[in-house]
């Protein structure tokens, strides 16, 4: 079985978002990727989605959805994209605290260094065999 990534942020629109995109763009289907907030936003972040499609992949439609107790009974990894975030119960399985500075903007141009960073995270922390 694969292990499943669960990556957290506040609005599930932003950092999760590009944490799970990236995961799967980078390791293919050795993970199964997911995402998941604590007060989800309405739609992914529009700038997020245009980072993440110059990589050839499309996540506009992406729905953000709330983190429940049953996606943290089931990950293997949960990746918290802001430390000290408040999860709904104890996850079962491995907790990762991540920190990134936030973009000067939310747009595309500032969020490509963001997208650098978590990629280079991504590669350092859940890819390195």
């Amino acid at each position: 079985m694969k292990p499943t990534v669960l990556f957290i942020c506040q609005h599930n629109a932003g950092r999760s978002q590009l944490g799970a995109a990236l995961l799967e763009h980078l390791a293919g289907d050795r993970f199964v990727a997911t995402s998941a907030g604590l007060s989800p936003a309405d739609e992914v972040n529009p700038a997020v989605a245009a980072s993440v499609a110059e990589l050839g992949m499309n996540i506009t439609d992406r729905v953000p959805r709330k983190v429940t107790a049953d996606d943290l009974h089931h990950a293997d990894v949960v990746v918290l994209m802001k430390p000290g975030l408040e999860l709904p119960s104890t996850p079962r399985g491995t907790v990762l605290e991540w920190s990134f500075p936030n973009p000067e903007s939310w747009d595309a141009d500032a969020v490509r260094p963001l997208r650098e960073a978590v990629s280079q995270k991504i590669q350092v922390t859940l890819l390195a065999d």
